[in-house]
């Protein structure tokens, strides 16, 4: 298993990282499910800005339970990845640099991941309160009408990812390794 103490460390070394790889990963993520991925594709096609910088981003499929109090944020497991599929390869291309969520990925969005270098990464899905214990901080940063699926800013510390499609197209739900 290797870990990285931030994204940028996890861009540098993208290249490095097959399908199926485990990982750990520290550093800020947004959330966004199907509501906000519909308003920041609107925001885009409209010309105007999403609500956090794209650029170099990683992007959490979840949305929270409540936390308890003390807590940092209640149970935060992913949600289906495919879902977001049809947003997917614009976010991409406008900077998102990987995604987290559970399950498949459409041809069209391996294309896009393999087009900018991206990565998308797997959580363990029925395993929110895991993801929960990694969470350090958690804050609404747009879109607050939509409850749990309000876009947060999340810091992570050493949440356990694997590699679902790795930058060359490499997936690991078909088996595809790719020579590098």
């Amino acid at each position: 298993m290797r870990a990285f103490s931030s994204v940028g460390e996890l861009i540098r070394n993208a290249k490095t990282l097959c399908a199926g790889d485990e990982i750990t990963l520290s550093g800020t993520v947004y959330t966004a499910r199907d509501a906000a991925h519909k308003k920041i594709a609107a925001a885009l096609n409209s010309g105007e800005k999403p609500p956090f910088d794209l650029r170099g981003s990683v992007i959490y499929y979840a949305g929270p339970t409540p936390a308890k109090p003390g807590e940092n944020s209640g149970s935060f497991g992913p949600t289906t990845s495919s879902r977001m599929d049809v947003f997917a390869p614009l976010l991409y291309d406008n900077g998102v640099f990987a995604t987290i969520g559970k399950g498949e990925r459409s041809e069209k969005v391996r294309q896009s991941i393999i087009k900018n270098g991206g990565l998308y990464l797997l959580a363990i899905g029925g395993a929110g309160a895991l993801a929960a214990k990694h969470i350090i901080l958690s804050e609404e940063v747009a879109y607050p009408s939509l409850g749990c699926e309000s876009v947060k800013r999340l810091i992570f510390r050493d949440f356990p990812l694997y590699v679902g499609v790795d930058t060359f197209g490499g997936d690991i739900f078909t088996r595809t390794k790719l020579n590098k």
